[in-house]
C-alpha cells in the first residue's frame, strides 16, 4: 500500500547493507548504483518502502536492458532484501526462482590484427585541429584500442588509469583496485610503449600541468573520461570507420579484450608451447581472478581449436591411423 511517509526504513537498511558488503571487500558500486535507482523509483512512485507490488513494477520499468541486466538487478534487490530479513523477519523477500536466469552470453568477434591497423589509420585521418576539442579524444581513444588489445586491458581500467599509475620510461602500468579488487603491474609491449609516449605528448601540449586532472585518457582539458564514456567512444568510431560493414555484427569493445587473449594462445599454439603450463601467467596478466576464467578462451574460437586439433593429430597420429587393435 502506498504511504506518504518517507523512506527512513528502507534508506537505514541500505546503509547497514552497503557497510556489511564494505566491511567484507565486496565491490559496491553498483550495488550502491542500483539501490539508488530502486529507491529514486520508490519516492517518485509514492510507496514508503519497498514491497512485493513496488518490486514488480520497478522491475518493468527495466525492460528496456537487456535480459542478464535485468538478472543482475533484481538479484542485486534479492541479496539486500536477503540481508535486510535477517533483521527485520516482516520485510518483503522476493522468491529467487521468479528472478530469471542468466541467458549465454553470446562468443566474442574476432578482431584481426589488419582489423585493428585499419581502425587506427581511420582514426589518424579524421578531422583534426590545433584544439583539444579533437585531438585530444583522437588520440585517447587510438590509445584506448591499443592498450586493450596489445595488453588485455577492461574498457573500466583503461578508463581509470590515472598519470602516476604509468612509467613511460619502463613501459609498465599499474593496474589498481580492478575487478574483485585485483590490482597488478601491466608491462607493455615495444610499440604500446611507443603509442603511450606519443598519447602523452598530445595530452602535454593541450592539458597544463597546474590543470587538476590527472587522469591519462582526457576527453577535454578538465576530464578524463568516464567508463561508459570511453566505451561509447570507441563503439562510435568502431561503426564510422566501415571496417566491419559487412560483418554480422559489430565486435564490442571487449571484444579487442578477448582478441588479445586468443592471440597470445594461438603464438603459443604455434610455437609448440606447452598452453596449460602458460595459462597462469596469462591470468595474472589479464587480472582474472582463477585459471578457470582464462581456460574460456580456449573453447569456442576457431582459430585456436583448429591448431590444437593439428596438435593432437600430429601428436597421436599413429593411434589416428591404425585404429584399436
Amino acid at each position: 500500500m502506498r504511504d506518504p511517509s518517507p523512506l527512513h526504513r528502507f534508506d537505514a537498511a541500505v546503509q547497514a547493507f552497503i557497510l556489511s558488503r564494505r566491511a567484507l571487500g565486496r565491490a559496491i558500486r553498483l550495488d550502491e548504483y542500483v539501490l539508488r535507482r530502486l529507491r529514486a523509483y520508490l519516492a517518485r512512485a509514492g510507496y514508503s518502502d519497498l514491497d512485493a507490488e513496488s518490486f514488480e513494477r520497478w522491475r518493468r520499468r527495466l525492460r528496456h536492458c537487456a535480459h542478464n541486466t535485468q538478472v543482475d538487478w533484481a538479484m542485486m534487490v534479492y541479496r539486500f532484501c536477503r540481508y535486510r530479513r535477517r533483521r527485520e523477519s516482516r520485510c518483503f523477500l522476493p522468491q529467487r526462482w521468479t528472478l530469471g536466469r542468466h541467458r549465454p552470453y553470446p562468443l566474442p568477434t574476432p578482431i584481426e590484427a589488419d582489423q585493428v591497423r585499419r581502425l587506427l589509420a581511420f582514426i589518424g585521418r579524421r578531422p583534426s585541429s590545433s584544439s583539444a576539442g579533437r585531438a585530444l579524444p583522437h588520440a585517447a581513444q587510438r590509445l584506448a584500442i591499443v592498450l586493450m588489445y596489445t595488453a588485455g586491458l577492461r574498457r573500466g581500467e583503461v578508463a581509470r588509469l590515472r598519470m602516476e599509475d604509468v612509467d613511460v620510461e619502463t613501459g609498465v602500468m599499474r593496474i589498481v583496485s580492478s575487478k574483485f579488487h585485483k590490482s597488478r603491474w601491466v608491462p607493455l609491449s615495444p610499440s604500446a610503449t611507443r603509442e603511450l609516449r606519443a598519447y602523452l605528448r598530445v595530452r602535454a601540449a593541450f592539458v597544463p600541468h597546474t590543470a587538476h586532472n590527472t587522469m591519462l585518457l582526457c576527453s577535454c582539458v578538465t576530464h578524463g573520461y568516464t567508463v561508459e564514456g570511453l566505451g561509447s567512444a570507441v563503439r562510435d568510431v568502431m561503426h564510422r570507420s566501415g571496417i566491419w560493414a559487412d560483418a554480422p555484427r559489430v565486435p564490442r569493445v571487449h571484444d579487442f579484450r578477448h582478441a588479445f587473449a586468443v592471440a597470445a594462445l594461438r603464438r603459443w599454439y604455434e610455437e609448440g608451447r606447452d598452453v596449460q603450463s602458460e595459462l597462469p601467467k596469462l591470468s595474472m596478466y589479464m587480472g582474472h581472478v582463477s585459471i578457470a576464467s582464462t581456460t574460456y578462451y580456449l573453447r569456442l574460437m576457431p582459430a585456436v581449436v583448429a591448431l590444437a586439433s593439428q596438435r593432437f593429430a600430429s601428436s597421436c597420429a599413429e593411434l589416428i591411423e591404425g585404429g584399436a587393435t
